[in-house]
């Protein structure tokens, strides 16, 4: 029987099967993700992530959701990747970069016991105009702009990091029932591709709290570039300050996320490895 060794990591909860992929060759990852991530009947995590060879960067990463779709971009995986080729000797540097569908990412690594610790990723600059993300508006920018969802408005900040995210500005959110709401959000006719959506109370100019609905995935515990989208949609509807590190209190922890004077986007977090294991297909 075919065998598949795997590594379970997660940021902040954000939780994905990590495949190395400069020792084993996966033909089919649609598939694998589809199969590997149900929580209750095989390994569980809210997708797959394959980590492979690249000829630009020191590893490539590719993101599939728990229903097989690729994703372009994922905050809390791309700090995994980053953690998993420090410590196992592929890039044992403090500087690593990691190719994505979104460009390369570098990373920066503090050091633990010879161990990847807390890891700073330059994000890239966010992106506002809407035929950059995927989103059918007749303007420059979709920034605090009403949409009805499932009969009630909402307002909306439209943001890419690499994909594209749906920040709402809410006064609760424990409350809220995304599995109800949050397909609403992701099929919206604005996004005919899809959206992240993130449910943000703000706490104070420093410190946003954030639920979020991912396309493909559902309610995740975490989301990287959720985070970012979120920090900076607080910046440019005037709830925090540029220039500033802003915490963001997601259901797994905490990210720390600074948008610049310049548009870049740092974000700041752990990963965790937590067992490596062997699947049988």
């Amino acid at each position: 029987m075919p065998q598949i060794k795997f590594t379970k990591m997660h940021g902040i909860g954000n939780d994905y099967v990590y495949i190395n992929c400069f020792e084993q060759e996966i033909e089919n990852p649609n598939e694998l993700a589809i199969k590997m991530s149900p929580r209750r009947f095989s390994v569980g995590a809210d997708g797959v992530i394959l980590i492979c060879p690249s000829d630009v960067a020191d590893a490539k990463m590719r993101m599939f959701n728990l229903d097989g779709s690729e994703g372009k971009m994922c905050g809390n995986g791309v700090r995994c990747v980053g953690k998993y080729i420090y410590d196992n000797g592929i890039a044992h540097k403090s500087t690593v970069t990691v190719e994505t569908l979104s460009g390369i990412k570098t990373l920066e690594i503090t050091d633990k016991d010879g161990l990847a610790d807390t890891i700073t990723v330059d994000m890239g600059k966010a992106e506002f105009n809407p035929q950059k993300i995927s989103a059918i508006a007749d303007c420059e920018s979709i920034i605090d702009t009403a949409i009805t969802v499932k009969g009630k408005d909402y307002n909306i900040t439209a943001v890419s990091m690499g994909n594209p995210h749906a920040v709402t500005f809410c006064d609760e959110i424990d409350s809220l029932n995304l599995c109800e709401i949050g397909p609403h959000f992701e099929h919206h006719e604005m996004f005919p591709e899809g959206v992240n959506t993130e449910f943000i109370r703000v706490i104070d100019d420093k410190t946003l709290q954030m639920r979020v609905w991912e396309r493909g995935s559902g309610e995740t515990f975490a989301c990287g570039t959720g985070a970012c989208a979120a920090a900076v949609a607080a910046v440019v509807n005037g709830y925090c300050k540029q220039n500033e590190e802003i915490t963001v209190c997601l259901v797994g922890g905490d990210l720390y996320i600074t948008y610049t004077d310049d548009g870049t986007v740092f974000m700041r977090g752990g990963a965790t490895t937590v067992f490596d294991g062997v699947y049988e297909y």
